[in-house]
């Protein structure tokens, strides 16, 4: 549902079906009642997928295209992927580890790239340590005061002097050098 709203705030030119809440309540019979049958008490209704309800709400074009334009999850340049959070009048967010991160030379987008995504960067003990709209933009700047930091605190871990061409990594520097 929050990927459907964020998707009406940013491409406002693609005919979306109304998610409001007050929508959604007006028009319970066109997107709910199909997936009702069967529902006869508190345990089936459980049973009811409302995400493959919404999902079928959107329809046949934006169903094909919604994952493309906000996708659920990011793959890494380490090929893993992280979900990405999308929340009503913020921009999207991703939580990931600076190192796996190396590499990337600006911050990934949505919305066939309207929208920046927020990096809440880590440390490797998964604290955050910076959030960023643009990457470019750390890496020349904040980065090498963070880096200071981190390496003191984090010295297994490979802290690179220009992140943006380095290989990403979920690695110690040990493993890396094996």
């Amino acid at each position: 549902l929050q990927r459907i709203r964020c998707g009406q705030a940013w491409m406002e030119e693609e005919t979306w079906p109304d998610v409001s809440d007050s929508g959604l309540l007006d028009n319970l019979t066109e997107w709910l009642l199909p997936f009702m049958n069967g529902v006869s008490n508190m345990k089936t209704l459980k049973k009811v997928d409302i995400h493959q309800a919404l999902t079928a709400y959107l329809g046949w074009p934006l169903n094909q295209k919604i994952d493309e334009w906000l996708p659920e999850r990011y793959t890494l340049p380490t090929g893993q992927s992280r979900q990405i959070d999308y929340q009503e009048g913020k921009p999207p967010m991703l939580s990931v580890r600076v190192q796996e991160v190396f590499g990337e030379q600006a911050s990934p987008t949505v919305a066939s790239g309207r929208v920046s995504v927020v990096l809440e960067l880590l440390s490797p003990a998964r604290r955050p340590i910076q959030i960023t709209q643009d990457l470019a933009a750390f890496w020349q700047g904040s980065y090498h005061e963070v880096k200071k930091e981190m390496k003191g605190r984090y010295p297994k871990h490979p802290w690179p002097d220009d992140p943006a061409n380095h290989v990403a990594t979920t690695k110690t520097k040990r493993q890396l050098n094996s």
